[in-house]
Parts: C-alpha cells; structure tokens; sequence
C-alpha cells in the first residue's frame, strides 16, 4: 500500500530565527520512502543530521518576513494493521537491555515518579504484561476527554490526570507515564496516521502520537488516543516524550501563520503505475 504524506508550515519572523524541523519519516522504521520532496520560500540553506534517537532533523534560519516550509513524500507501507501479542510478557528490570532502561524513567512531560502511586492503584492488580499495558490504554481512552485546543506546549501528564481533557500528545504522555511507574519501558513516538478502514474525522489532518512499549524482547505499538489497531503508520520520532520529537524547535518566537498535514493512501490504479525503475528519491540528507 502506498501514501502520501506530507506538511507545510508558514512562518512569519521578525528576525533571523534558527530552526530544527522533524517533518521526515524515521530512517529505519517499517515503512520505505519512495519519494520525496522538501522545498523552501525562500529558498534556505539546510543542514541534515540525526540525532541521539536516529531521528532525521533538518537545521536552518528562519530569515525575517514570510517563509514557507513545504515536505511531501510517497511511502509503501504493509496495509496490515498494528501487530499484536496478547502474551507478550513483562521482563523484569533486573534483565531489561541496557539501551532500554532509559524508556522507565521519568522525563520532561511523563512524571512517573509523581503519577506512581496513581499508577500502582489503578493497575497494580492486573496481570502483567501485555494486559496490563492494554488496561493503561482502556482506562486513558475512557477516561480523558479529546478537544482540541485544551493544552499547552508545556502540559505535563499530572496536568492532564487532573484536567482529564487534551489532544493526542497528552493522551500518549499519560499512558507512557503509568507504563513506566509500573517498570514498563516505554517510549514516546509521533507520526503520520491515514484514515484508513476507519470513519474520516470532522477535523484536518494532523500528526499523530503514539507509544511503543517493550514487551517479551520486541517494541510494539500502542494508540491511547485511538485505542485501536490501525493501518498505514508512517512513524517520524521517536523519544522519552513530546520534548524530543517536536517537528519543529525554534530558537525564538516567529509567528506560525498556518499549519497543514496530509496523510492519504494513494489509488490502487495510481500504485500499479509505480515501479520499482521509476521511483526517484530526492537525496534530503545531502542538504
């Protein structure tokens, strides 16, 4: 299966702004990029690199006035739904890998050490593992109400516990946030999700956050906003919560005039004219 996924930003600066923008699918996740396209108005000096995460990060100046950010792409991706393992077991710290360890720590916007003991009276009777991790997505689900607009870029997970309401990126931060005051690595990831075998939502696309918990040896996938297995994920970052993946970091205040996301499979008659000898991937990483 084939989408396309993309965003465009529009920025006015009153000054010379440096910029980290994080718009470009993961290197190594399980989607291949076919195509894709990065133009800038006016036309900027970029600089590509990873960063602790392998996330694929562009820096740049925002120049003063208006700037268009613009970055489109075609991905393949298996058209199967998330994978699932109802017996995936919880392991024990004391056998965790090292690189993991660091997924059950408290960070920037998932205080699991203050949401512990809410954690543990919530979910400390269920059986360990994948059930549990599945309890933690049903109850954030049920229980915290989705509106738009009723966040802040420095809404942590306690905030929403309390207010009971947010958008998708405080849905994740609370459910990776009992995840990890019951040991449970766990990280903090965001992406492009179609509306695929599911009904269109009454609001614009947007990007998407999600979880991915270490169950059994494997990193597996987790939706709290939409607590369903969905199809066509085009992952993006990954990190402890949203601190890391932010798709875009300035170091200033420019004015975000407009922000639109696609993400949308491509026609079946469209995907049969692709092939292999025609697909030409624009090299971004050289910019």
């Amino acid at each position: 299966m084939h989408i396309r996924v993309g965003c465009e930003f529009r920025y006015e600066a009153t000054w010379p702004t440096p910029t980290v923008m994080q718009v470009q699918p993961y290197p190594n996740g399980a989607h291949q990029v076919l195509q894709e396209d990065l133009q800038s108005t006016p036309d900027l000096s970029m600089h590509a690199y990873h960063d602790i995460y392998d996330n694929h990060c562009l820096r740049f100046v925002l120049p003063a006035g208006e700037s268009i950010l613009r970055y489109d792409a075609l991905v393949a991706v298996s058209g199967e739904p998330d994978e699932i393992d109802p017996d995936a077991i919880q392991m024990p710290v004391e056998v965790l890998p090292d690189d993991v360890l660091h997924y059950t720590l408290p960070s920037r916007f998932c205080l699991s050490d203050v949401l512990s003991d809410t954690a543990w009276q919530l979910f400390g009777q269920t059986e360990p593992g994948w059930a549990r991790v599945q309890a933690i997505c049903d109850w954030v689900y049920n229980n915290i109400r989705f509106q738009y607009g009723t966040s802040t870029p420095i809404t942590t997970a306690a905030d929403v516990f309390e207010q009971r309401i947010g958008v998708c990126r405080d849905f994740t931060h609370l459910a990776v946030t009992f995840c990890r005051a019951l040991n449970i690595p766990t990280r903090y990831v965001f992406g492009y999700l179609p509306d695929i075998a599911v009904p269109p939502p009454d609001a614009p696309m947007d990007f998407c956050a999600w979880m991915e918990v270490y169950l059994g040896g494997h990193w597996w996938t987790f939706d709290p906003r939409n607590n369903m297995r969905r199809i066509g994920r085009v992952l993006i970052g990954r990190g402890r919560d949203a601190l890391d993946v932010a798709m875009v970091t300035t170091y200033g205040r420019p004015n975000l005039q407009q922000m639109t996301v696609w993400a949308d499979e491509v026609p079946s008659a469209s995907n049969s004219s692709i092939t292999q000898d025609e697909v030409k991937k624009e090299d971004i990483s050289t910019l």
